[in-house]
């Protein structure tokens, strides 16, 4: 009996079980059919709508601004060399790298004991020459006289000759007497040959002395030239750099010890490519005298200047490209020859243009229009310039038309758009109404059982609890749940 009794308790408790089990799965199937069976939640569909920062255009007249680099160069550069050799005696404290020195200020003393001593040899030779022209000069007025005296002698002979022959056709003179005349005139002639060849030579003994002065003259002026290069002198006012000299220090002929620039006489070099080359000429062809702007950013510090453009290079040079030109600079405080500038130059006005953020522009060269509807319309433009964040673009078909000044991938034509425009302010108040229990109840539910975190269901369910809500709070969660 006691087995009987537990066998028949166990098929009791297994009966139940089995039945347990089998309402369960009835349960679990009916609600997977009710789910499955049931119709899909529909929401009311609205039109997404993009908010946008839109620019009116209007068409102005603009300068363009051309940015590039360039570097820094003196107009009057020099080299200081030494026309002669020689241990320098002296340098001037201001012969250091950066020294400022005036014109005329000494820089360099060399010992002038050979220059000295060769232009005592050439005093020497120049008394000699002169010497040398005085007795010369006194040769020919002896000659000058002799010659004189030559001439009076064979003008007498000539006469005794005369009255020989006289005295002979009138039978008083003899033979012998005409022979001896004869012989004496013709020495006499000889004695005038003579005394002429004589002066022939002391003239070109002049003419050779006065060569000879000549040349020693010009030695004269180069020795004193020697002398006084041992001093070399600043030509001009400036700045020193590349100094290598130092007292003691032995110089040779054209060795160059240190350069002299002016400061103040800066120009800038820079490199344009050619369509920016070309923008910078006038209808001649000729390059437009340019104002230009230098900047040089010296730690935080703006260093500027303005200047205008003089010239350009003569040949592009192997390996560039573009147009190197030079601009010269007008005031120019704290630069420096080889500082690297940022030039901005302005170029020929434009007129009829408005000047768009880059972002405005796709690369298709197309921008989006809000027309009357509020709705985006695809634009063909024509880019003139772009300089840094900014374009210009013609602007005569586009006058008074609301631009998007940031395109996005999400931006077409045809979108639907709420244009916000730089400066105005929309004070647009949200409508408040009361809600009844049963709206307010509903709406208090949705949001409790939505998906949204917890802290956005606590702020929405805090507002729904007040007396007044806000229409578009209330439309915004109505559309969402279809009602």
């Amino acid at each position: 009996m006691r087995f009987l009794r537990r066998s028949l308790t166990g098929i009791f408790l297994l009966s139940i079980t089995l039945v347990l089990l089998a309402w369960a799965a009835n349960t679990v199937r009916s609600a997977v059919d009710a789910r499955l069976n049931q119709e899909p939640r529909t929401f009311a569909q609205r039109e997404r709508e993009f908010t946008v920062n839109v620019l009116v255009v209007e068409a102005q007249t603009l300068t363009p601004e051309l940015v590039v680099f360039g570097e820094l160069h003196s107009q009057r550069m020099l080299d200081l060399r030494s026309a002669t050799g020689g241990t320098v005696l002296d340098a001037d404290d201001a012969l250091v790298e950066g020294g400022t020195v005036n014109a005329g200020q000494v820089l360099v003393r060399i010992d002038p004991v050979e220059a000295q001593a060769a232009l005592s040899r050439t005093r020497a030779d120049l008394q000699d020459a002169q010497a040398e022209l005085r007795d010369a000069q006194r040769a020919l007025d002896l000659g000058q006289d002799e010659l004189t005296a030559a001439r009076a002698q064979a003008t007498l002979r000539e006469q005794a000759l005369a009255r020989a022959l006289d005295l002979q056709g009138r039978g008083v003179g003899t033979t012998s007497a005409v022979e001896d005349a004869e012989l004496a005139a013709s020495s006499a002639g000889a004695a005038v040959l003579t005394r002429r060849q004589a002066i022939a030579t002391a003239q070109a003994r002049i003419d050779q002395a006065t060569t000879r002065l000549a040349r020693v003259e010009i030695d004269l002026a180069e020795a004193e030239r020697n002398l006084a290069n041992t001093e070399i002198t600043a030509a001009f006012d400036g700045t020193l750099t590349e100094v290598t000299v130092t007292p003691g220090a032995r110089v040779t002929a054209n060795e160059m010890f240190a350069r002299l620039i002016d400061p103040t006489r800066l120009e800038v070099a820079f490199r344009v490519s050619t369509s920016q080359y070309a923008r910078l000429l006038d209808e001649n062809g000729s390059l437009t005298r340019a104002p230009v702007t230098v900047a040089l950013d010296a730690s935080g510090v703006n260093l500027t200047a303005n200047g205008q453009i003089t010239r350009e290079g003569a040949s592009v040079g192997a390996g560039q490209t573009g147009r190197q030109l030079f601009a010269r600079i007008d005031n120019a405080p704290g630069f420096r020859p080889g500082d690297f500038v940022t030039v901005r130059i302005d170029e020929p006005v434009l007129e009829g243009v408005a000047l768009l953020p880059a972002t405005a522009v796709g690369s298709d060269n197309m921008i989006l229009t809000v027309d009357a509807d509020e709705r985006l319309q695809p634009v063909p433009v024509d880019v003139l310039r772009r300089q840094g964040d900014d374009v210009i673009i013609a602007a005569t078909d586009l006058e008074g038309a609301s631009v998007v000044m940031e395109r996005s991938p999400l931006l077409g034509a045809g979108i639907k758009v709420r244009p916000i425009r730089p400066g105005v302010v929309e004070d647009e108040v949200s409508e408040m109404i009361q809600l009844d229990a049963d709206r307010r109840a509903r709406l208090i539910a949705y949001v409790a059982d939505g998906q949204m975190p917890d802290d956005v269901k606590a702020r929405i369910i805090a507002q729904l609890e007040q007396d007044e809500v806000s229409s578009e709070t209330v439309e915004r969660l109505e559309s969402r749940m279809g009602s």
